[in-house]
């Protein structure tokens, strides 16, 4: 399986996502933002982490209007697999690969640390590894969580159980304590905390591997 991992200016967790990708046995690709095309016979594309064009005008809006980002949004269409992690998340939502939005943190404080969640779906790719109801441990790093959605969004997100991950301890003000959230046809996953970031003990937590080989595993199957 091969994965392509695109890098925008002022990306930060690009490398440690393509690590977990090729950890868990995919090819890894790199993209930058100024591609017009992504690698041939790439499977999923991961969009990273940091602060894509230094979150001017909204996070992740400039990034969704880099000439990848078509590329990007014909894969989605095509059933292609999409991972947006923290500004990524933002990044696919401005790109409409995901409903509602991502604003600024309740508290207007940035927060880092690791927090627990919980398994809210295991009936993804993504999140098949893991039980329903588990709680795993994962760093998060953000200033704007906060997962905002109308109320016939958020009714429609739980009816077609597509919130992936709900927070214990909500630390963003987001709707519902969600974490993560499912495409239609549960092939794109955005969510803020950084599951790359807890793929070995070394690390604190191992339980973000359980993503990444669930996510190889349920491709194979596919």
């Amino acid at each position: 399986m091969k994965a392509a991992v695109v890098t925008f200016p002022g990306s930060n967790c690009d490398r440690d996502l393509a690590v977990a990708f090729e950890g868990a046995g995919f090819q890894v690709e790199r993209v930058w933002h100024k591609d017009t095309a992504l690698p041939a016979g790439v499977d999923v594309v991961g969009i990273p982490g940091g602060f894509s064009f230094g979150d001017y005008l909204r996070c992740g809006a400039i990034a969704a209007q880099s000439p990848i980002s078509a590329a990007v949004r014909a894969h989605a269409d095509k059933g292609g697999y999409v991972l947006g992690i923290c500004n990524g998340f933002q990044v696919i939502t401005e790109m409409g690969l995901l409903p509602g939005v991502l604003m600024r943190n309740a508290t207007l404080k940035f927060v880092c640390r690791t927090i627990s969640l919980t398994v809210a779906t295991t009936q993804s790719d993504f999140t098949g590894a893991y039980k329903a109801g588990q709680e795993i441990r994962i760093p998060i790093a953000h200033h704007d969580g906060n997962y905002t959605i109308d109320a016939a969004g958020l009714a429609r997100l739980k009816a077609e159980d597509r919130i992936a991950f709900t927070y214990a301890q909500n630390p963003n003000g987001s709707m519902a304590d969600i974490a993560g959230v499912l495409s239609e046809n549960r092939r794109v996953l955005g969510m803020m905390p950084h599951p790359e970031r807890a793929t070995e003990a070394a690390l604190g937590s191992s339980d973000g591997k359980g993503l990444f080989g669930s996510l190889m595993r349920g491709m194979a199957l596919a």
